[in-house]
């Protein structure tokens, strides 16, 4: 017997090896020393910093773009959903923030807490989501252009298969001199210490978003949140021209379906919150003032857009809301012109602040996964002149996507890569709070301390050690949580992640589930009672009793909630954006698999780890952020 194990041992072995190759986590030593005047950032620069790199592209374009033809007056609903998704993603981005002090981003996060693997997908993913949301504001400038009478989607909206040479020379000014615009800027703004700059952007858009909210409350008619087929036809009679799509009328047009469409869609106006992290290291006090900038800014955000979707719809009837008209044409509507002009001035200025941060994020994440032997290394030699012209290489990148997308399938794809990686963050949350405390001399970061390949070993082999049993499932034996109890929490939280998939496709089907066919409804009902039990075995394991000065409340129900909600909205795109994302993602899984898990940093020796990681971490946030 033990002679015919011998080969079903030696086949295991690799397949083992392989498996803990995809989980290593990366060691953080120690935390880097910061002086006083190294940490300049203060709780109301974190916050006008989120604000300005994520009220962008969203509050001008969104709103009529959804109302028009997804919700009606129902998008202020969409606008609460979305908010409070990003603010469930926000709050464990709060929590991650604290635990590893060190700037970085959910690439950083995902590789400390749950392995190389998921920080890859996590990484290859942002720097799409980096790609398509710079494209897409190529795109919004091209309509704040058209508001000033130079129709640049006109012609690009022609037959682009036979005319594509007459365009790109039509054109070709425009998408060349973007990037141009946007490498002047950073060599002279150098937008990474230009926070006043930030401020002040930020305070003028909310002063002039301030100004729409009012005006729509006063210029307004309740009466176009109640509209009726007897007013669409009023508006037929009278002339109005490209009427768009009644639906039932009333409050929501379009009933449930609609509003989760839309709320999918008006997801993307959140986006950006999260740069916040990279500041990690130039905040006063992080552990405080990273929470109360993430969460602050993100309820700024939600009542700027709820105030802005309201106005809208309130000013102008739903159904004459054309599709790809912006926020600026209410004005039109009730007769501001000056209004109008003003507002699509101040529109293409405040468009300019996202693409220099994110494409400094972008350039940033690539340097760390080259450093890290992820990418190839050619991406991690990199110094300040080579940095700018990889920033243009970027934009004109960026640039061409946005000549071959249109603008609403960049947006659903921003959408999609960041609650797949905001799904993550809550994974990571969720496995970290559960997972046993390790203590090494004088290291302060604790999480994150894995003590090298030995250590990793000790804690794969622990959960065999213990005995497992279904009495320990639902009451532990301790009070602190064990090697055992943690590898209790990774499988269930997975198997959770599966169950809670499966739930989110059966409800996209909702009307099978209302017409009371039987197999759907006996099918949610199991996966109900699957789900409630396995975050019952969580919730009876023990949890980490590390003080900290922000923790996600209700774990492991917020986070569930949080990869629950990100997913059902996910489910909400287009076959065409899944298989962009599918396409995107087989791309990464080659690179990583044929070069970078063979190149990983996690393979070479722990001392020569231990020696590059600070002046690695150093060089990274001094020439990138």
């Amino acid at each position: 017997m033990e002679s015919s194990s011998i080969p079903a041992r030696r086949l295991c072995q690799p397949l083992h090896k392989f498996g803990q190759k995809l989980v290593h986590r990366r060691m953080l030593e120690k935390e880097v020393t910061k002086t006083a005047t190294d940490r300049s950032l203060s709780t109301l620069d974190l916050v006008a910093l989120g604000v300005g790199l994520t009220m962008g592209v969203g509050v001008y374009i969104l709103v009529g773009e959804v109302a028009g033809n997804q919700t009606g007056p129902s998008i202020v609903i969409c606008f609460l959903v979305a908010g409070l998704t990003s603010l469930l993603a926000g709050l464990c981005y709060a929590e991650l923030s604290v635990q590893i002090p060190l700037s970085g981003s959910a690439y950083l996060y995902a590789y400390v807490t749950v392995g190389e693997i998921w920080a890859f997908i996590t990484g290859w993913n942002l720097i799409f989501s980096y790609s398509a949301d710079t494209a897409s504001i190529f795109l919004a400038w091209i309509l704040g252009f058209d508001m000033f009478g130079y129709q640049i989607s006109q012609a690009i909206s022609e037959d682009i298969l036979l005319h594509i040479p007459q365009v790109l020379v039509k054109n070709l000014g425009f998408f060349i001199g973007v990037p141009v615009i946007l490498l002047t800027l950073c060599l002279t703004l150098r937008f990474r210490d230009s926070i006043l700059l930030t401020k002040v952007v930020t305070l003028v858009r909310l002063l002039i978003l301030s100004f729409v909210i009012i005006s729509g409350f006063i210029k307004g008619d309740l009466h176009n949140w109640k509209l009726t087929e007897e007013d669409y036809r009023k508006d037929e009679l009278n002339g109005t021209s490209s009427l768009g799509p009644l639906g039932s009328g009333g409050f929501v047009p379009f009933g449930f379906p609609g509003i989760l469409h839309g709320s999918a869609t008006c997801f993307y106006a959140f986006i950006g919150f999260n740069n916040i992290v990279t500041r990690v290291e130039k905040a006063q006090n992080h552990q405080r003032s990273l929470p109360r900038g993430i969460v602050m800014s993100l309820l700024i955000c939600v009542l700027v857009y709820f105030g802005v979707s309201a106005s809208l719809t309130l000013m102008v009837p739903y159904y004459q809301i054309r599709p790809g008209s912006t926020l600026p044409e209410a004005f039109l509507h009730i007769g501001w012109a000056p209004a109008y002009y003003a507002l699509a001035l101040v529109f293409l200025c405040s468009l300019s602040l996202r693409p220099l941060g994110y494409m400094s994020s972008k350039a940033q994440l690539i340097y760390v996964m080259a450093k890290d032997g992820l990418l190839f290394p050619v991406h991690a030699k990199i110094h300040i002149a080579t940095y700018m012209l990889i920033i243009v290489i970027l934009g004109i990148i960026a640039a061409i996507t946005a000549f071959f997308f249109r603008l609403d399938d960049l947006l659903h794809l921003v959408s999609i890569v960041t609650l797949l990686v905001h799904s993550v963050m809550a994974f990571c949350v969720l496995i970290v709070r559960y997972q046993p405390e390790r203590k090494k001399g004088e290291n302060e970061v604790q999480m994150q301390e894995t003590g090298g390949n030995q250590t990793q070993g000790q804690e794969e082999t622990a959960p065999a050690a213990e005995k497992l049993t279904l009495q320990g499932l639902f009451f532990p034996g301790g009070p602190t949580p064990t090697p055992l109890s943690g590898w209790v929490v990774y499988v269930c939280s997975s198997l959770l992640v599966l169950l809670l998939t499966l739930l989110c496709l059966v409800l996209v089907h909702w009307s099978s589930l209302l017409s009371g066919d039987p197999v759907p409804i006996t099918v949610v009902v199991l996966l109900l009672v699957l789900i409630t039990g396995i975050t019952g075995v969580i919730w009876r394991q023990p949890q980490s009793c590390t003080p900290l000065p922000f923790k996600v409340p209700c774990v492991p129900l917020l986070p569930l909630l949080s990869i629950f909600v990100n997913v059902l909205l996910m489910m909400q795109m287009s076959a065409a954006t899944w298989a962009t994302l599918g396409v995107w993602m087989l791309i990464g899984f080659v690179i990583y698999f044929t070069y970078g898990i063979q190149h990983s940093w996690l393979q070479s020796p722990t001392e020569v780890r231990a020696q590059t990681l600070d002046s690695e971490l150093s060089n990274a946030n001094t020439c990138l952020i």
